[in-house]
């Protein structure tokens, strides 16, 4: 689990090991080893083997924000809403340019709001990045902006969803490449056809605002609350077959979150998913979301939590 500023926690069993303390830590993301990647202190993205030990990748003079491996390539998302590139047996993080010159882009805003009279919340950037199974396509969430997406490698993107939509998260289903989700202010966002039109909805959910999405076993699992500052969540699932409900998930899972379950803070990973509140409780299940245990307490509040 990535901390906004002390660091990473891995935790293994009773084990709980603290690494980079006193640092921001964000971005976490399987490097396709069985690894992690990780935007440590804004600027460089490490790798962390499968034994622990960490190697830096690349630095940039961007603030960096979240990253995705796809094939051989790298691609990292900004705080300035850009997306740099890191190719094969380069060292160094480059622009893509083509994404700078999406159509719309200059109707994008930031997601932050004032609140007893300071602005609170994220610059305007990339919040999330994703790619459909065989990596045909990129997705690029931006906050807020929609979900811009790529068919030729990030060479050109092209605007899609509605930016007022608010997505938080967009995620792509590990097998079927036509299948994309997103969690957003507007509700569960669904797309069947790679992204090029969404479903979306939020009826039996107890507040719409969504912010975190994972795919777990055949259910959908995501995150919901009255808004990003509310004192309490609740974690949802929806069946992947299109005639499916929302409901809320049990079995061990406290009724409400202590505040919100973030952008990145439920991963999947087989049978096996963590889901990490801003209180910074840590909640696994072994069997894809059917029971829960309490797995961590008392960390500091998340950035995003990663099976590995």
């Amino acid at each position: 689990m990535a901390t906004w500023a002390d660091g990473l926690f891995a935790v293994t069993g009773d084990r709980r090991a603290h690494e980079f303390a006193n640092q921001p830590v964000r971005g976490l993301a399987s490097d396709g080893r069985g690894g992690a990647l990780a935007i440590v202190g804004q600027h460089s993205l490490l790798r962390r083997a499968p034994g622990g030990e960490w190697s830096t990748v690349a630095t940039s003079e961007f603030e960096l924000s979240c990253c995705m491996v796809v094939r051989d390539t790298v691609y990292v998302g900004t705080d300035n809403a850009r997306m740099l590139r890191l190719s094969a047996g380069s060292s160094a993080l480059g622009p893509i340019d083509g994404f700078d010159n999406i159509v719309g882009r200059d109707s994008w805003f930031a997601g932050s709001a004032i609140v007893n009279g300071k602005r609170l919340g994220p610059p305007l950037g990339i919040r999330s990045v994703a790619a459909n199974s065989n990596g045909s396509i990129l997705f690029a969430n931006v906050h807020v902006g929609g979900i811009p997406r790529s068919n030729d490698g990030g060479k050109t993107w092209h605007p899609n969803i509605d930016i007022n939509r608010d997505v938080h998260e967009v995620r792509a289903h590990p097998a079927n490449p036509e299948i994309i989700v997103a969690a957003a202010a507007a509700g569960l966002c669904i797309s069947r056809d790679s992204g090029a039109t969404w479903a979306i909805e939020q009826e039996g959910l107890h507040a719409p605002y969504c912010s975190a999405v994972a795919f777990s076993g055949d259910d959908i699992l995501f995150s919901a609350a009255k808004d990003h500052f509310a004192a309490e969540g609740r974690i949802y699932r929806r069946p992947l077959k299109p005639d499916g409900s929302l409901v809320a998930v049990d079995g061990g899972m406290p009724t409400w979150t202590n505040g919100i379950v973030d952008t990145g803070c439920i991963a999947a990973n087989g049978s096996s998913v963590a889901v990490a509140d801003r209180g910074g409780n840590v909640y696994g299940s072994d069997d894809v979301g059917r029971t829960w245990s309490c797995r961590s307490t008392g960390l500091p509040a998340p950035s995003g939590v990663l099976i590995c």
